[in-house]
């Protein structure tokens, strides 16, 4: 562009000379005058058959993240500022768990509740056992006096339905200990469920990136789903923009392509890979655009590239292929 101003300048020298010849001419003031309006004209527009088009015109893009509360409660603590960069691991805020360690310490005390429920039907059930064992001694007893003939057979009787008594005794308080274990393990489900919670009230950042937008304030009630503040990585930027069918032969994914935006001294270029291209068609986008091309088909495409810190988020480029 700045070499045709140049041949533009030189060309308006050559006119400045080309008017000498003119006053010679025996021609009246407006004759004169047009002529050399239209000799201007045609010398500074021939420059514009030479200017190259751009491939593809779109603006640049960021994987945005938008970071939602996982708790309920008042934010106590907010470590955030819009546009500031934050690393991976960060803790942005905390979320007030007074009533989650309350319900904790509920839960645990119902807990220790239920063990000593469960103790005493353990002790019943090991006195039933202590019963059942002499149950069986003396069972052993009454068989060797019945086989030196001094026992009698009732005796023995009288001893197994002893035994069977117990067997029925020590399996019903079995049964009654397994809903006590498993009043233990709802309870301990519930206790990690609430630990669970209160890990969450801690916002911990997820990823590298720059603060875009921040929703919230310290001390203000939080809800679960409630968006905290929206993340972008601005190191790698994506330029998203339009191609027609004609074009899409001279594109394929991992090609090299060069960028270009607008600076006060001309143009800025950057080096960028092909991404993405779309596999469906459709028509131009309205807003980039004039009114005739907006019934054309194109194909979207994305493209990869480092950001040095000039590169914002909407900024307008050009794509040209190598």
């Amino acid at each position: 562009m700045l070499d045709c101003f140049a041949k533009k300048i030189k060309k308006l020298e050559i006119i400045k000379q080309s008017f000498a010849p003119l006053r010679e001419i025996k021609l009246n003031h407006k004759m004169k005058k047009l002529t050399i309006v239209l000799i201007t004209i045609i010398t500074l527009s021939s420059c514009n058959d030479n200017i190259q088009k751009a491939d593809a015109y779109g603006n640049f893009e960021a994987t945005e993240i938008t970071i939602s509360s996982e708790s309920n409660g008042k934010i106590i603590q907010l470590d955030l500022t819009e546009g500031e960069s934050i690393s991976k691991g960060k803790v942005i805020a905390q979320i007030d768990t007074i009533i989650l360690q309350l319900k904790k310490e509920q839960l645990e005390v119902a807990k220790s509740v239920i063990y000593t429920k469960s103790k005493g039907v353990l002790s019943q059930i090991n006195v039933l056992k202590a019963q059942k064992s002499t149950a069986n001694i003396n069972k052993t007893r009454v068989k060797n006096l019945i086989a030196d003939k001094v026992g009698t057979q009732k005796q023995l009787d009288d001893i197994n339905g002893q035994i069977s008594v117990i067997n029925r005794q020590i399996r019903s308080v079995e049964v009654q200990n397994s809903g006590v274990v498993n009043e233990v393990k709802k309870l301990d489900a519930q206790i990690k469920e609430i630990e669970h919670q209160i890990t969450k009230s801690k916002v911990i950042n997820p990823v590298d990136g720059t603060v875009l937008v921040k929703y919230v304030e310290p001390y203000e009630i939080t809800g679960f789903g409630r968006p905290l503040y929206k993340i972008a990585d601005m190191k790698q930027m994506f330029f998203k923009g339009y191609v027609s069918e004609p074009q899409m032969a001279n594109l394929k994914i991992g090609q090299e392509v060069t960028l270009k935006i607008d600076v006060p001294n001309g143009m800025k270029d950057y080096k960028g890979s092909v991404s993405w291209i779309a596999s469906q068609a459709e028509f131009t986008p309205k807003i980039i655009q004039t009114k005739e091309e907006r019934v054309n088909l194109v194909y979207a495409i994305k493209v990869s590239v480092e950001n040095d810190g000039s590169l914002k988020i909407g900024m307008p480029a050009e794509m040209w292929l190598n």
